[in-house]
Formats: C-alpha cells, structure tokens, sequence
C-alpha cells in the first residue's frame, strides 16, 4: 500500500481533531472507531472480507503500513473468520496515541505540551496544515450537499464519523441537523463500511456483551392459564426494554 494516500484510520482522526483547542472530539467512541476503519482499510487493500457479520482473512500478505499490518497478523492468527463486533469491541490500548504519534512523524500534527490545572501535564495536537483536513471534509460535504453516491473511501469515512458521533462536532447547531441526517444515510452507500459502522454501534450499546438466546422449545402441551402465567414476567421483575443494534449514537 502506497503512502501517497491517507488510510481512513489516518482520516479519521484528523476529522475529529479540533483545530482550536488540539483535542479530539469523542474520544471513548473515536478509539472504538479507529479500530472499525482499520478493518475498511484492510478490506479496501484486499486484505480482509466481510463474511456474513464476521471478517475473514483473505490475503494475509502485508500492506506496508506496519499499524495495518499488526492488525491483520492479529486477524490471521484467529485461524477463523471474527464476528466485527468481537474485534472492534476488543482491548485496544493506545490505538488513538499510536496514529497521533503517527501523524506527528509525518508531519501532519505538531504536539503541543501543556498543564492541567497548573500540575498535570497534558499534550495537545494541532494540525501543522488545515488544508488537508479541509480537503477531507470538503469530501463529506460534497456527498452530503449533492446526494451524488460518494466512492466506498468516502462513504465509509462517512459511515465511520456517524457510528463515533462526529455529526453534532462537523455539522453543530440545529442548522446542522439536516447534515447529520445525511451523514447517518451515507452508511449504505458501502457495504464494508456499513458492517464495521453497526458494529462500532453495537459496541457502544453493549449488544457485543449480550448472548444470543435461542427461542423456548415447544412442547406441544395446549396453552392453558399456566402456560398464560408463564409467559408473563415474574412480578417484582421490571421488563427491560429491547435496544436494537441500529440504534443511532447520542453525542455527549
């Protein structure tokens, strides 16, 4: 893989980095969604595939990004395909330090140190060229004003900045709201990116943690008023309220 062209984990990031405070926005969902567009890139390169709602391993060859070629040795080892959620909701320590570290090398942030409350030391990263981050959202922009199917790159990307919660930090305000709304509908626009998108959801709605449960077997007994008293919830047992895996995130 040729580094004349920023991975979607690269892109990313610098989309949720605050040009003024050097900061990024959602940073628990961010390293959930860093972790999810290593998986499109990965698929975009011909490395991996979508196999039902798991990622199979399909050419284990590196890409020459040594933090995309980790992530596909840690794939390949599985020795099976893995559910999307499984991987994304996985420990991830240090994966948004290691592409700010990344960016910082190459030139596209610069580290700025600072102080808590005048004791704890604190680094912030501002981008050395706005221009490419405007480029990267002159791009979401685009697909969102002209309804123009965006290139799976670019859906995915956008895909990804709705499962984290980017929409309220790029498109603020009321006057925003109609942007988040077709942000949130480019996730069809790629499959990949569509799959990785839900599951980064799911993991924040704790649906990656939940069983599957297999329906109660029938026993072919006629219903009657015990079979009634059974389906009912026991009382004193508060019935909890489904989520689904689509449900949208709520930026804090």
């Amino acid at each position: 893989m040729g580094r004349s062209r920023r991975t979607l984990p690269e892109e990313l990031l610098l989309l949720a980095l605050d040009p003024a405070t050097g900061t990024t926005a959602q940073p628990q969902s961010l390293d959930l969604g860093l972790a999810g567009a290593q998986l499109v890139e990965l698929a975009l390169a011909g490395r991996i595939a979508p196999d039902g709602d798991r990622i199979a391993v399909v050419a284990p060859r590196p890409t020459g990004d040594p933090t995309l070629d980790c992530a596909l040795e840690l794939l390949r080892r599985r020795g099976a395909p893995v559910r999307a959620v499984h991987w994304i909701g996985g420990p991830r320590l240090g994966l948004r330090q290691t592409y700010l570290s990344h960016l910082e090398r190459c030139g596209m942030v610069h580290a700025v140190a600072g102080q808590m409350c005048g004791v704890l030391p604190t680094t912030r990263y501002q981008a050395t060229d706005n221009a490419i981050s405007r480029e990267i959202r002159a791009r979401l922009d685009s697909a969102i004003r002209t309804g123009v199917p965006p290139d799976p790159r670019t859906a995915a990307l956008a895909a990804l900045a709705h499962a984290v919660g980017l929409g309220k930090h790029l498109y603020p305000g009321n006057e925003g709201r109609s942007s988040r709304s077709r942000l949130r509908d480019l996730i069809r626009h790629d499959p990949m990116g569509g799959l990785v998108a839900h599951a980064v959801m799911d993991v924040q709605n704790g649906v990656a943690a939940q069983p599957r449960r297999s329906p109660a077997p029938q026993t072919g007994r006629p219903a009657g008023p015990g079979a009634r008293q059974a389906a009912e919830p026991a009382r004193g047992v508060p019935v909890q309220p489904r989520r689904g895996s689509m449900a949208r995130v709520v930026a804090h």
